[in-house]
């Protein structure tokens, strides 16, 4: 097996992170339930995805024949799949703000029937994405039904519409392929051109193929197409063969800069750059099947027996000890609320009373008010309220806490007030309320110059 590198480490880690927290079983069953139930929109309310679309204007608009196809799709989203493989930027793993993503694309049946119409998914800019939220429109070449949205035209890297089998239950088998899964790792080959070194992440093994296919859908019957790799590099690549070539097709990469003669070329998608991060996990044993989305792992790992959706381990009350004055005391939930065990009300009034006095609490005390104020779990709290999951970071404060505590002034409070601020700023975006400002003040070791609409740099697939 080749060795990671430093980067390819740090990607890894930080995927590992993001399949933990961005997509939370919970949301998966629900959605999961909703939508093989025939409820696409129930399905979507559950993934935290937002319908900005109207199916009878669209039949208006677009007739009947395109609107029925449409249904068709919404009928086979599965908006938690969708979630789960939509472009993420460093450092959090969060979705890429402010982003147009198409995910299908109809053309009217008459051959003087205008521009084509896409089944887009949207994102919203850095200062408005509290809860992490998608929607759904219809883009037919015009601003309108685009609202505040600053980016409303679909992107032509981040695109889906070539890659149904990330969002398409219908097309869920096609991931393995598509993938690159059912081939060995590419260890031992040698990489096709010394610009892309096989250590980057790349998918190289998959770059011909997937070339060819949006050449076709171009309606080209050959060319070159344009690959970014970030940090604004790019290679220009030239299939020398369609997908009858058998092995390793050949490749001519030219590198070419940003902004160049490449972009006018085809962009290779986002999703046919980068091996599939659930697929570079799996691999290096960092994650196991039952972890992944149920539908990811039927694809990349066929003949296992599903599980089911992975359900978050149950809290309950645990009891931990704590060095009180040369004894091992025990602290735990009685009635909701953490206490210490091994001290009798008296003297914790006692003790309460001689700490306001004195500024010394009982060690016993002082683990409790540290708990409620900035307790050991905040990271993950954080992380489950920055991915939109505030039932999670609920879950993980009242298996800490118990649902009965009351918290004072510290991190924790702090960080459950601003998540609830950014809710409101997010909510006056979806009104199409910029104009009041940008949301409140966030704190900045969690909003850097990355996350904007168009971030310098861009977390690889």
């Amino acid at each position: 097996m080749r060795s990671w590198t430093v980067n390819e480490d740090s990607r890894l880690s930080l995927w590992l992170r993001v399949r933990k927290f961005a997509v939370p079983p919970s949301m998966i069953e629900s959605a999961t339930a909703r939508r093989t139930a025939g409820d696409w929109a129930g399905a979507c309310a559950a993934a935290h995805v937002d319908i900005d679309l109207n199916l009878r204007s669209a039949a208006h608009s677009h007739g009947q024949e395109l609107t029925a196809r449409i249904r068709a799709d919404l009928r086979n989203l599965a908006p938690d799949l969708l979630r789960w493989h939509m472009p993420r930027i460093a450092p959090n793993g969060l979705l890429r703000p402010g982003l147009t993503v198409s995910l299908a694309r109809y053309h009217p049946a008459s051959h003087g029937g205008g521009s084509a119409v896409h089944l887009v998914a949207r994102t919203p800019p850095a200062w408005a994405d509290a809860g992490q939220r998608i929607s759904l429109a219809l883009w037919a070449g015009s601003r309108s039904g685009a609202g505040p949205h600053p980016h409303p035209r679909p992107h032509r890297r981040f695109r889906l519409d070539l890659h149904r089998h990330l969002w398409d239950v219908r097309r869920v088998d096609e991931l393995r392929v598509r993938s690159g899964a059912d081939r060995p790792p590419a260890d031992d080959r040698p990489a096709p051109t010394p610009d892309v070194p096989l250590e980057s992440g790349c998918a190289v093994d998959r770059w011909a193929d997937e070339a060819w296919i949006l050449l076709r859908e171009e309606g080209r019957a050959g060319g070159a197409v344009a690959v970014r790799l970030g940090g604004r590099r790019q290679l220009v690549l030239e299939p020398a063969a369609d997908e009858a070539t058998s092995g390793l097709p050949a490749l001519r990469t030219t590198a070419a800069p940003r902004g160049g003669g490449g972009s006018a070329l085809p962009v290779l998608p986002d999703a046919a750059t980068w091996v599939l991060p659930d697929l570079a996990l799996l691999r290096t044993g960092l994650i196991e099947a039952d972890r992944l989305h149920p539908l990811v792992a039927s694809a990349l790992v066929p003949g296992r027996l599903p599980a089911g959706v992975p359900r978050i381990p149950e809290g309950g009350a645990r009891q931990r000890v704590v060095e009180c004055r040369g004894a091992q005391h025990r602290i735990g939930l009685v009635n909701d609320v953490l206490v210490p065990l091994d001290h009798d009300p008296a003297e914790i009034r006692r003790e309460k009373l001689l700490a306001a006095l004195t500024g010394t609490p009982l060690p016993c005390l002082r683990v409790i008010d540290e708990a409620h104020r900035d307790p050991e779990c905040l990271v993950d709290v954080r992380a489950h309220l920055d991915h939109g999951d505030a039932a999670g970071a609920l879950v993980a404060v009242e298996d800490l806490l118990g649902p009965g505590a009351s918290l004072p002034r510290g991190a924790l409070r702090d960080e459950l007030e601003m998540a609830a601020l950014r809710r409101i700023a997010h909510g006056l975006f979806r009104a199409g309320l910029t104009g009041l400002g940008q949301g409140p003040a966030t704190r900045s070791d969690r909003r850097p110059s990355e996350n904007r609409a168009h971030p310098r740099h861009v977390m690889s697939r």
